[in-house]
């Protein structure tokens, strides 16, 4: 059912010789390139979602703040 170790090193031999070990070597830091860009939007991603929390909870505490500040005088 599975593939085994000599049906992976011949399919790697075919790869080898269609695409050269100079254009696998580019497509495997290419791919790792992308993979590195990827990891790093995803940090930089729920980096910025909890700073825009951060910054939404200050405001919502803002308009409460004012929302007193106008009942209280409206009170007098």
């Amino acid at each position: 059912m599975g593939m085994s170790i000599t049906q992976l090193l011949i399919i790697l031999a075919i790869v080898i010789v269609l695409f050269g070990t100079k254009r696998l070597r580019n497509i495997g830091g290419d791919l790792g390139g992308a993979i590195k860009g990827f990891r790093s939007a995803i940090k930089d991603g729920s980096e910025d979602k909890k700073i825009s929390e951060e910054e939404g909870n200050a405001i919502d505490s803002d308009v409460v703040s004012s929302s007193d500040v106008n009942s209280t005088k409206s009170e007098k």
